[in-house]
């Protein structure tokens, strides 16, 4: 499963590259306002950075302005992921941006019925929210494994990128359901370092080297 982080904040994607756990990074309005940051400026410098596909979305809602938007996007790198609502024109200019050969990132779905119209269109990755779902009491979960059953069993080649990630569990349950990407927020990722058990073993064999008064270095 593909890491994408989740944010704009450029510290965060170095500390994270650096460690190779990034593969991709998803940007939205929400987090273009939290960075304090141009779009045009912020994006190019996340490119600048990360090899793999960084989403940077439109914020138009009429199709013909969506497509002038993905365009305008897409010059700021050759690794520009166009970010589109599932909507009904965002379906539309998801058709036309990726037959001109740009990877397209089709944003807030709720239902695998979407999905199947996302991919019918062309979109390279399709993001399905989990923590939205769970937060008015349906299981996120179970969309992520409908869409995953829907493309398997027509072959579709758009990639489950499940985004909305709140917990640790959730990265856990996406990569065994078989989501092909995860999109998470930096402290999300860190997190999944942390087990109690490591921490107490660590301290345990702490407490035991310095009874034995020896040094490495």
């Amino acid at each position: 499963m593909k890491f994408f982080v989740d944010t704009a904040d450029v510290p965060a994607i170095s500390e994270l590259n650096d460690l190779g756990m990034v593969d991709g990074v998803t940007t939205n309005p929400s987090l273009i306002l939290k960075s304090g940051r141009d779009i045009l400026e912020v994006t190019k410098e996340i490119c600048d950075i990360v090899s793999g596909p960084v989403s940077a979305e439109v914020v138009a809602m009429e199709a013909d302005a969506m497509i002038a938007e993905g365009r305008k996007l897409g010059e700021i790198a050759d690794n520009i992921t166009v970010k589109l609502p599932l909507t009904w024109d965002g379906l539309k200019a998801c058709k036309v941006l990726s037959g001109e050969g740009k990877m397209v990132n089709v944003t807030l779905c709720f239902s695998a019925n979407q999905a199947l119209l996302a991919a019918k269109a062309g979109a390279t990755f399709i993001s399905p929210f989990i923590g939205r779902l769970d937060d008015i009491n349906i299981d996120g979960m179970d969309l992520i494994e409908d869409i995953r059953t829907v493309y398997d069993n027509y072959g579709f080649d758009t990639q489950i990128l499940a985004a909305s990630i709140r917990s640790v569990n959730h990265v856990q349950e996406c990569a065994r359901i078989g989501a092909d990407v995860m999109t998470a927020p930096p402290e999300v990722i860190k997190k999944l370092a942390s087990h109690p058990l490591t921490d107490k073993g660590l301290e345990q064999f702490m407490s035991d080297w310095a009874k034995t008064g020896q040094k490495i270095l």
